[in-house]
């Protein structure tokens, strides 16, 4: 790291913290040379690889955006969008992969989506998951009322309410 002050090639860490979020480290620097102190924030970065192959930086903002199309109209708030996108974020980066495709992502967004906003998740399904016709809108449909049977079947047997929304 070079000394932002005297553009040394060298600089001592002295100090080391977990951000808040946990997915960064700050680092308190000093420089050998002319004795100056900074900070530096490491993170591990997260590439996106798009389809016309291009590669750039992962963004919760671009997530936010993507699923804010998905949710219009729909009673999502801002907050959940930022859980949504953290979720989103938190599961690509546990693959363990530097670069991810970036319909994968949309294929993760898929998951939070569906447990937010059932409609704005068959919006967005109808995108990632390529919809061609009515067929795959009533297969999707389906799928989402046979999960809510199963789900009311499993209160039932335990004695539970099914959650409500």
């Amino acid at each position: 790291m070079h000394c932002p002050f005297c553009r040394h090639g060298d600089s001592r860490v002295i100090d080391s913290r977990t951000s808040d979020d946990g997915l960064s480290i700050r680092r308190r620097r000093q420089c050998p040379e002319c004795g100056g102190r900074f900070s530096t924030i490491e993170t591990a970065s997260l590439n996106v690889i798009k389809r016309s192959g291009a590669v750039e930086p992962f963004s919760r903002e671009k997530v936010i955006a993507g699923a804010r199309k998905a949710c219009q109209g729909r009673p999502v708030t801002d907050a959940d969008l930022a859980i949504l996108a953290q979720r989103v974020e938190e599961a690509v980066r546990q693959t363990g992969l530097s670069q991810i495709d970036a319909n994968e992502i949309g294929l993760a967004i898929l998951g939070p989506l569906r447990e937010l906003d059932e409609v704005a998740y068959l919006r967005f399904a109808s995108v990632y998951r390529a919809f061609d016709s009515l067929e795959d809108f009533e297969a999707a449909i389906a799928e989402l009322r046979a999960d809510h049977a199963r789900l009311a079947g499993e209160g039932a047997a335990t004695g539970d309410a099914p959650a409500e929304r």
